[in-house]
This record gives structure tokens, sequence and C-alpha cells, in this order.
């Protein structure tokens, strides 16, 4: 039976999606045949909203003088670590990555850092989400541990994502055949982030049900909250 799809838990029509969208459309506009590429940047926009808008959360709440809700934190950082770790960063290492080893040895440096930066970043974000269990069993005194925490992890995330987009995909457009895109292509679709507005896959769906009404704007449906001193 098919499963009724409330408006308000329409993945496709968050803030995060439709960035990711039209990202993917500037960005791709000479390679409108490839999905793999929009795939990646889709799912990068999606993620660097997502990681923008938890210290935006924090911010908040320490100005306020409250505590997070410490749910949707959980669910923020899980869908982190089960997508774009366990997932986007797989489909880089396994196919994309190999693929340009195989036809330039331009980069080859460069790939072998992004791929650690790749295992670095299951573990970091592993640390993540530990401080932020000792931030709610604890209390006030693991607020700033938690909060430094994030920001390393953003900062870090950020900047992995930024020399993908700036070297890497540039690269893998001047380099890689047809049969390549093809074959990538048919894997990339097979997997992708509701996030960036695919369909959740049905275990899955709770999970970004809670993200997209209690995340704030632009990922979510929730009220905006805005950078400090803006």
């Amino acid at each position: 039976m098919a499963m009724r799809r409330d408006r308000n838990l329409d993945l496709a029509q968050t803030g995060a999606a439709r960035r990711a969208r039209s990202y993917g459309q500037v960005a791709t506009k000479e390679h409108d045949m490839c999905e793999t590429l929009r795939i990646i940047r889709d799912e990068h926009a999606a993620l660097a909203a997502m990681l923008r808008s938890i210290p935006l959360l924090l911010a908040e709440h320490r100005r306020k003088g409250t505590l997070p809700d410490f749910a949707t934190l959980r669910a923020m950082l899980f869908y982190v670590d089960e997508f774009p770790e366990q997932r986007h960063h797989r489909k880089e290492s396994a196919l994309l990555f190999p693929k340009l080893r195989a036809r330039t040895p331009i980069s080859r440096e460069l790939l072998d850092k992004l791929d650690d930066d790749h295992e670095r970043g299951e573990r970091k974000i592993r640390n993540v989400e530990h401080a932020l269990l000792a931030f709610e069993m604890l209390g006030e005194s693991r607020r700033v541990a938690f909060e430094t925490a994030v920001e390393r992890y953003v900062d870090f995330y950020m900047a992995h994502m930024a020399l993908e987009e700036r070297e890497i995909l540039p690269l893998a457009e001047r380099v890689l055949t047809e049969q390549d895109w093809a074959e990538l292509d048919r894997a990339f679709l097979g997997n992708r982030d509701a996030l960036a507005g695919a369909e959740p896959e049905e275990e899955y769906l709770q999970l970004f049900t809670r993200i997209v009404n209690r995340v704030p704007a632009p990922v979510g449906l929730g009220p905006e909250v805005r950078a400090v001193g803006a």
C-alpha cells in the first residue's frame, strides 16, 4: 500500500532540497547529462546547509541561556553519520576516485588525501556525537566542549567539500569517458540523499520527518534562526 505523504513532510520542498537543486542546475550547466556530478553537488549543498544550521542553533540557545533540543541534534548528527559519512563518501572513494586514478596520474596525492579525509571524518563525527551525549547527560559544564567539537567538524567538512568542488569534479569532467559516466550514473542514482530531494527509504522516513519538521529553515520547515548579530 502506498504511504500517504503529508504536505509538510515533503522532503523535496525543504529549503535544503531547493537550494541543492538550484545549485546543481547552475554547477552542471556544461554537463547536463551527467547525473553523478549533479548528485554530488546536490548532496554537498544539502549537507552544507545542514552543517551551517547546527552552529546557528547552538548560538541562539547560548544567547537565550537555554538548552538545545537534544533529540533534534541527535537526529541531525545521525543523519550526517549515516548518509554523508557512510554513503556519500563511499560512493566517491569506491566508485569515482578509482576511475580517476585509472584515467590520469594527475591529483593522485590529492585523491589519497580525500580518501584519508573520508576515514577521519567517520571518527570525527563519532567524537561530535559523544560530545553531544556528554552535554545532554552532564549539562552546562559540557556545552563549550560540544560547541567546539561542532565548529571543528563543520570547518573540516566544509574545507573537504570545497576541495572536491574546486579540484576533483572539474578534473573528472575533463578525463572521464562516456562509459565511465554511464557506470557512475547508474550507481549514484541508486543511492541518493533524501535531504537533496530524493525519496527517502522507508526505514529512514521517521528520521527525515523529524529533521524536516523540527530543524529551522533553510534545512527544514522550522522557524529560521538568524546569525548572532544579524
